[in-house]
C-alpha cells in the first residue's frame, strides 16, 4: 500500500490557511487514499486515460505555443496575468494533476520573470483558491509586496480568495472583488489524525521508544495527548499571529479589526466595507481598464519623447539662425 507520507505530512498536524470544507475534503481525501475506511471509490477507468499525458515532443510544443501567446498578449497590453488557482502548496513536485494546485514557489518565478520583463508594466494575480498550507506563505506574500514597490500588482478575486488565497492578494497593490467573489477566512487551521482505533482493530499494536519529551507528539497511532495539543494550538496560534499582522500591515489596517472578522468571509461589496478589497469590477472588465490605462500611458510618454524630440530640433534650428 502507497504511504503518501508526504501528503500526510503536508495535511496533518500543520497549520493550513485553508478553508474547513477545503479540509474536510482533504481528509475525505486521505481517508480514501491511505485506505483509512471501508469505501473505495470507482474511478472510472480515468486512470487510463491517455488524454492525462503527453510525450515530450507534444508537450514542448504545447509550452512554446503558450510563451508565444503569453508574450504577444504582454506586447499588446502591457499586462501579464498570472493564474494563482486552487489548492495552495509550498513546492511544484507537491503538485497532483488530478487537483488544480499552485505552488508558492511556481508563483514566485513566475512573478520575478513578470517583474524583470520591461515589456510588462501592470502584473494580474488572478486568484480563485481557497487556500492551503501555511509554509512559505508568508515569505511569498512577503516577496510580493517587495515587487510592488517595482511594478503596480493588483489582484483579481476571480472568483475566491480565502484564508491563504487572500494572505497573496492582500500582499498586491491593490485588491478588486466582483458582485460575487469573496474574501476572507482570515483564520488559520490544523487537525490531527488518530488511527489507533484502527490499528487496534486490525489487531495491531505499535510501539514506540523515542528521546527527547516532544519527539513522539502528534503521533497518529495514539490518542492526541494534553501535550500534543498544547503544541498543535500553539502552532495554530503563532500562524495566526502572523497572518492577521501581515494582512493589517499590507492593508494598512489595525490588526485588531482583522482580528474583529473572526475568519469571517466577505464577498463583493461588502468586501470593500471592511476594508479587504479596493473596489468592485468584473474580471474582464478590470483587466481591460488595466490594459487602457497602460496604453494610455504609453501614448503620453510617447507623445512626451516627441514632443522633447521637437523641442531639441527648434533649439538647434534657432541656434544655428541666431549665427547667420
Amino acid at each position: 500500500m502507497k504511504r503518501h507520507l508526504r501528503a500526510a505530512s503536508l495535511l496533518f498536524n500543520q497549520p493550513l490557511l485553508t478553508t474547513p470544507d477545503m479540509l474536510d475534503m482533504a481528509v475525505r481525501w486521505a481517508n480514501q487514499t491511505m485506505s483509512l475506511n471501508i469505501v473505495n471509490l470507482n474511478m472510472g477507468g480515468a486512470a487510463a486515460n491517455p488524454k492525462l499525458f503527453y510525450d515530450d515532443e507534444d508537450y514542448q510544443a504545447q509550452q512554446d505555443r503558450r510563451e508565444e501567446q503569453r508574450r504577444a498578449a504582454i506586447a499588446q497590453t502591457g499586462v501579464e496575468v498570472i493564474p494563482v488557482h486552487g489548492v495552495l502548496v509550498s513546492r511544484g513536485s507537491h503538485l497532483n494533476a488530478c487537483e488544480t494546485m499552485t505552488s508558492y514557489e511556481g508563483l514566485r518565478a513566475a512573478l520575478n520573470q513578470a517583474v524583470a520583463d520591461p515589456m510588462v508594466e501592470h502584473i494580474v494575480l488572478d486568484i480563485d483558491s481557497p487556500g492551503g498550507s501555511a509554509v512559505g506563505a508568508f515569505e511569498l506574500a512577503a516577496d510580493i509586496r517587495a515587487a510592488t514597490k517595482i511594478k503596480p500588482i493588483t489582484g483579481l478575486v476571480n472568483f475566491m480568495a480565502y484564508s491563504g488565497g487572500y494572505l497573496i492578494a492582500a500582499a498586491c497593490t491593490d485588491v478588486v472583488v466582483s458582485l460575487t467573489s469573496g474574501v476572507g477566512s482570515i483564520g488559520v487551521i490544523a487537525s490531527h489524525m488518530d488511527r489507533s482505533k484502527m490499528i487496534e482493530g486490525m489487531g495491531v499494536k505499535v510501539t514506540t521508544v523515542f528521546a527527547g519529551a516532544h519527539k513522539n507528539d502528534l503521533s497518529p497511532n495514539e490518542p492526541i495527548t494534553e501535550q500534543s495539543l498544547q503544541v498543535l494550538n500553539e502552532i495554530v496560534q503563532e500562524s495566526y499571529q502572523l497572518f492577521t499582522t501581515h494582512v493589517a500591515e499590507y492593508r494598512n489596517r489595525d490588526v485588531a479589526d482583522i482580528i474583529a472578522t473572526e475568519a469571517g468571509c466577505y464577498r463583493g461589496a461588502t468586501a470593500i466595507a471592511v476594508g479587504l478589497a479596493d473596489r468592485l469590477e468584473s474580471p474582464q472588465l478590470a483587466v481591460d481598464n488595466l490594459s487602457k490605462a497602460v496604453t494610455l500611458s504609453r501614448a503620453q510618454r510617447q507623445g512626451g519623447v516627441q514632443a522633447r524630440q521637437r523641442i531639441s530640433v527648434q533649439a538647434s534650428a534657432f541656434a544655428i539662425q541666431s549665427q547667420l
